[in-house]
C-alpha cells in the first residue's frame, strides 16, 4: 500500500479529537487507516467499490459508494469535523465540499496543479489547479488559512502540487 501523504500527515493534529472525517476519492484507503488508527470515524467515499472493500472490515470506517462527478451530491446535508482530499480534483463540487465542515472543521487537501503536464499525469488542465486556486477557494468559502503550499515536490514522484489545511470558524 502506498504511504500516507506527508502533507496529511502533518495536519492530522489539527482535526478536532474524535471528530468524524470525510476521506474523499480515497481509493484503496491510504488516508482513511491513517485517520481511522488517530481515533476519528471515518467516511471513506470513492466510486470504486472494489477499492472500498478492503476498508469495510476497518474498525470506525464505514464507506460509500459513490460516483462525485454526476447525479446528486450524495454528501448533501452532513456536517463534519474534517474533509480530506488527495490527488483529486472536481471543480463543480469544491465548495460543496467547504459546506461539509462544522465549525472548527478542518479542510485538508492536496493535489497536483499547473504545471505537472511536464511530470506526467494528469495533465489536462481541467484536473490542474491554477496558482493559488485552493488558497482562493478557502477564502471565497469563509475558511482561515493554516497552512499553503505549491510548487514542485520530488516524492512520491516528481510533480507540481499545491496542498492547503484551512479552519471554518
Amino acid at each position: 500500500m502506498i504511504a500516507p501523504s506527508p502533507w496529511v500527515v502533518r495536519q492530522l493534529g489539527r482535526l478536532m479529537p474524535g471528530g468524524r472525517v470525510l476521506d474523499l476519492a480515497c481509493g484503496s484507503g491510504r488516508h482513511t487507516r491513517l485517520l481511522a488508527a488517530a481515533g476519528h470515524p471515518v467516511l471513506a467515499v470513492d466510486r470504486d467499490a472494489a477499492a472500498l472493500s478492503g476498508l469495510m472490515e476497518v474498525p470506525g470506517v464505514s464507506v460509500l459508494v459513490a460516483d462525485l462527478e454526476s447525479g446528486d451530491w450524495p454528501l448533501a446535508g452532513m456536517h463534519l469535523a474534517g474533509v480530506v482530499v488527495t490527488n483529486y480534483l472536481w471543480r463543480p463540487r469544491l465548495m460543496d465540499l467547504c459546506c461539509l465542515l462544522e465549525p472548527s472543521g478542518v479542510l485538508i487537501y492536496e493535489t497536483f496543479m499547473a504545471g505537472n503536464e511536464a511530470f506526467g499525469k494528469p495533465s489536462n488542465p481541467d484536473f490542474l489547479l491554477r496558482p493559488g486556486e485552493l488558497r482562493e477557494l478557502a477564502g471565497a468559502a469563509g475558511l482561515r488559512e493554516l497552512a499553503f503550499v505549491e510548487g514542485y515536490v520530488d516524492s512520491p514522484k516528481p510533480a507540481m502540487c499545491q496542498a492547503i489545511c484551512a479552519l471554518r470558524e
